[in-house]
């Protein structure tokens, strides 16, 4: 049979990412250009400007890509991209290179979902056993997915303010830390010996979880002890504070994973979206469940925006004739549960 060759684009935010992927298991080629750098006098994301870097360097990723020594472009048999949720110009430029090199190769469109990539990105791991939990957590979702079967995405729990990302990002800024500022919470987390206090705990029906408040009352801390030492934190509390962030978060999280595991039958765990390189979290969900469900991370190269996940999705998608016509439209703010609901063009 013939081999299946997915090229597959990323372009949802700060990240122009572009992968290959051989048979839904060889990765031949994953490129990734980040934003970061670009972004951090502005201490988030600009859209505008993440647009612009997109359109200037796609171009180039694609050829990096394709430079793949002994790789013959012609082989390509699919091309995926990332149609949403994301910046609405971030993701015109991702959809108008796929649109053309699909049309260019006469190749069909595969148009993912970029949480079912960061969720699919876990099978780099181990394939999937279903039902399964997917926790899905970044600086603009927290969500709990449950997979029955797969691409059948039921949203039972969300947060019902800011995204665990966010909220960190929002501590880290008011701690004086680089962006990005979960990053750095995490890193600053890293030494032995840091003392952690307690948070009050929000209170938050069902499978739903809550930052806003919680980030409100340490931001609120944080800003009247450094007026009370002369306008800066030193280094002890600045940790003291990261490490206690980092525990509240990612805890209220889990109690609410745990109580979905206990009402639903759930034969796998799995952890998606940049927060799932937070280490604290790593660490903790094994814990809480050391006799099952089992429970899959993503490699950290999996767990930021890439074009390997979106390929990775796409995969599945090929086989369950999931396609996409050249004359879809990307969507800034499409719901995943949706996915399960998709028709098969022929």
């Amino acid at each position: 049979m013939k081999d299946e060759i997915i090229l597959a684009i990323e372009s949802s935010c700060d990240e122009t990412a572009i992968s290959i992927l051989k048979n839904g298991e060889e990765l031949l080629a994953n490129s990734v250009n980040t934003q970061i750098e670009d972004h951090k006098r502005f201490g988030g994301v600009y859209p505008e400007l993440a647009s612009r870097l997109h359109l200037e360097n796609i171009t180039a990723v694609l050829s990096f890509v394709l430079s793949l020594k002994g790789f013959d472009y012609r082989t390509i048999t699919h091309v995926a991209v990332t149609g949403g949720p994301g910046l609405p110009g971030a993701l015109q430029i991702g959809a108008m290179a796929a649109k053309t090199i699909s049309q260019y190769l006469g190749v069909p469109l595969v148009d993912v979902h970029h949480l079912a990539g960061h969720i699919y990105a876990n099978e780099f791991v181990e394939s999937f056993e279903y039902p399964l939990l997917a926790v899905v957590v970044s600086g603009g979702n927290t969500e709990l997915v449950y997979l029955p079967k797969p691409f059948e995405f039921h949203i039972l729990g969300e947060t019902e303010d800011d995204a665990i990302g966010e909220a960190f990002d929002k501590v880290a800024r008011a701690l004086g830390l680089p962006y990005p500022g979960g990053v750095w919470i995490d890193r600053t987390c890293q030494k032995e010996g840091i003392e952690s206090f307690p948070l009050p705990k929000a209170k938050v029906d069902g499978y739903n979880v809550s930052y806003s408040g919680l980030k409100s009352h340490l931001i609120r801390m944080i800003e009247k002890e450094k007026k009370e030492r002369g306008g800066t934190l030193p280094q002890h509390r600045v940790e003291s504070y990261a490490l206690s962030t980092e525990m509240a978060f990612v805890d209220q999280l889990l109690d609410k994973v745990e109580l979905l595991k206990n009402d639903k039958p759930v034969k796998m765990i799995v952890v998606g979206g940049g927060v799932s390189a937070n280490s604290y979290l790593r660490k903790r969900i094994r814990e809480r469940f050391p006799n099952g469900p089992k429970i899959v991370i993503p490699p950290l190269w999996c767990t930021t925006d890439n074009a390997a996940m979106i390929a990775k999705a796409a995969h599945h998608m090929i086989r369950m004739d999931l396609l996409s016509p050249l004359s879809f439209n990307t969507r800034p703010n499409r719901d995943i549960e949706e996915e399960g609901k998709k028709t098969a063009i022929q």
